[in-house]
């Protein structure tokens, strides 16, 4: 898990940051669809906020960026590996980005079973002109401020996606995180030797050898 590879590793870091940034566009831009289509109409109906359903579609939407911002650093960390604040930013936004997306992975899929379990009842909360408790699946008609139809198969076939694709994003957040523990040299990747393969690198460098020349030659 802790193998970076000097000259593979950054190749590869840059593919996960890349894949980071697809992956958080197509989930922000689903979550966004949801909201706009559905939870903008039952986020607050008379004054009840269907909690499930708005936590986990702003989590999602959050998740989303933040893991476009992730993919970013790791992007640019793959091509300077040797920059400490670069590495401490990865190892941030990383961790931060693992723990939102497991959050809205498991938001997501709890408001999924809710969903199921009563029929796309909470999906009608804005509805009235009925006595009868109606889902998204009722024949009873009602008079609502939105579109019904299909609202329930719409709804899952665009929270389902969101949910596996927050279980990748959190995957390659690790990963990522698993990379800047190896470049700082950190536990449990401190036998990695990645780190001071780059700082003999940074010492290698034109600049470094230019500095140590005129030490020993002042006069030249």
């Amino acid at each position: 898990m802790c193998g970076f590879d000097k000259d593979k590793g950054p190749r590869r870091l840059m593919k996960k940051g890349l894949t980071l940034i697809l992956v958080g566009h197509i989930n922000f831009i689903l979550g966004a669809i949801v909201h706009g289509n559905v939870l903008r109409h039952i986020s607050k109906p008379s004054q009840e906020i269907s909690t499930e359903y708005t936590v986990a579609n702003i989590i999602s939407v959050t998740s989303g960026l933040l893991s476009i911002a992730t993919g970013i650093i790791a992007i640019v960390v793959s091509r300077n590996l040797h920059v400490l604040r670069l590495q401490i930013g990865l190892l941030i936004t990383s961790v931060l980005n693992a723990l939102l997306s497991a959050a809205c992975c498991t938001g997501l899929l709890l408001a999924i079973s809710v969903t199921v379990a009563h029929n796309g009842q909470g999906l009608m909360l804005g509805c009235n002109d009925t006595l009868v408790p109606i889902n998204a699946r009722s024949p009873v008609s009602a008079r609502c401020p939105f579109d019904t139809t299909r609202i329930y198969e719409t709804t899952l076939a665009l929270w389902i996606p969101c949910s596996l694709l927050a279980a990748f994003e959190a995957g390659l957040s690790v990963w990522c995180f698993i990379v800047g523990l190896a470049l700082r040299g950190l536990v449990p990747c401190g036998n990695s030797y990645i780190k001071e393969q780059l700082e003999e690198e940074a010492q290698c460098t034109p600049h470094s050898r230019h500095l140590i020349g005129q030490r020993l030659n002042p006069d030249i």
